[in-house]
């Protein structure tokens, strides 16, 4: 029987997330954390959250959230999990949970279905062969997975494969041949250094060319708010970011993005900027870096060149109502 959310069930949905979601690497959960995620999103939608129940036991969890204010949430809704009781892993079981989510996005006039980064509960995961070192968030379905393959066997097409990549930075350092990048770069103008409002400005202009939203939102904020932030500035002008610079609770250096725009493209401001990042967290202590990216982004290059390695893949999916 397939019932909607009640936090009576939420000592059970734990039990069998730690159970079961862990196996596929996730962070277990406490109260707390599940608190954080799920019921004090405001993206929360009791109406599309399920309970898969039999003898009054919690067997499954499957949990879908919309918002029109949300990346692509006019048309998209984001199924955010569906995990299920080892026993109880059936075709039939999936299918229950996926229907009664995609009933509720259709309900909702949403016009396709998607597991990918822009989803706003996060899930924290455990990366491989780390003493627990974590990233905050899975940027979609894992590779091979349980869940992976039912959703092709649905209909939900493969968009995009995305790399999670990590590095240890307690020996992380800047090589020479970056160094010389960026007296190339200076010598056409450009320093690469931590944001300061009154030496820097530009901030809206260039993060309206590039054309992100999360970078909008969380750039901007933490330009706004002090936060550091490592940019690329022409003659005062920004023409690039990388960061924030936050270290996490739990050592990790946080990684919003990098960018640099179209016109300062071909300076190498982008390799620059990243290096600079890492060496500005290391500075402050924080022990490892995680980030994603898709499989074919150029800047995957940049990243393995500072010593990254990819640790595990995600797959990005849809499907059209």
């Amino acid at each position: 029987m397939l019932v909607a959310w009640d936090r009576q069930y939420m000592d059970e949905v734990i039990a069998v997330w730690n159970e079961e979601a862990v196996q596929e690497g996730y962070k277990e959960l406490t109260a707390k954390s599940f608190e954080n995620i799920f019921l004090s999103s405001p993206y929360f939608d009791r109406d599309n959250t399920f309970i898969l129940l039999e003898s009054d036991q919690v067997r499954g969890f499957a949990c879908g959230c919309t918002g029109d204010d949300l990346p692509l949430g006019d048309a998209a809704g984001y199924i955010t999990c569906i995990v299920l009781a080892h026993d109880w892993k059936t075709n039939d079981n999936y299918t229950m949970m996926l229907d009664a989510i995609e009933r509720r996005f259709q309900a909702l006039g949403k016009k396709q279905a998607d597991m990918l980064f822009f989803n706003p509960m996060m899930l924290p995961w455990y990366i491989p062969g780390t003493p627990k070192h974590e990233h905050n968030n899975a940027p979609g379905v894992p590779l091979n997975s349980m869940l992976y393959k039912f959703l092709l066997s649905q209909g939900y097409i493969e968009r995009a494969k995305e790399c999670a990549m990590y590095l240890n930075l307690a020996s992380f350092a800047i090589p020479e041949d970056i160094r010389a990048k960026e007296e190339k770069a200076a010598a056409d103008g450009y320093r690469v250094e931590q944001f300061d409002r009154v030496k820097h400005y530009g901030v809206d202009e260039m993060l309206r060319e590039l054309d992100n939203p999360l970078w909008k939102r969380e750039i901007g904020q933490a330009a706004s708010d002090g936060v550091p932030v490592v940019i690329a500035a022409h003659q005062g002008k920004l023409v690039g970011f990388a960061g924030p610079v936050i270290r996490q609770e739990n050592g990790r250096g946080y990684f919003s993005g990098i960018g640099v725009s179209p016109a300062h493209e071909g300076h190498g401001l982008g390799t620059i900027l990243f290096f600079t990042l890492c060496e500005a967290f290391r500075r402050i202590g924080t022990e490892y870096m995680s980030l994603y990216t898709g499989s074919t982004n150029p800047a995957m290059r940049i990243y393995e060149k500072a010593g990254f390695q990819t640790v595990k893949q995600f797959s990005v999916m849809r499907k059209e109502f």
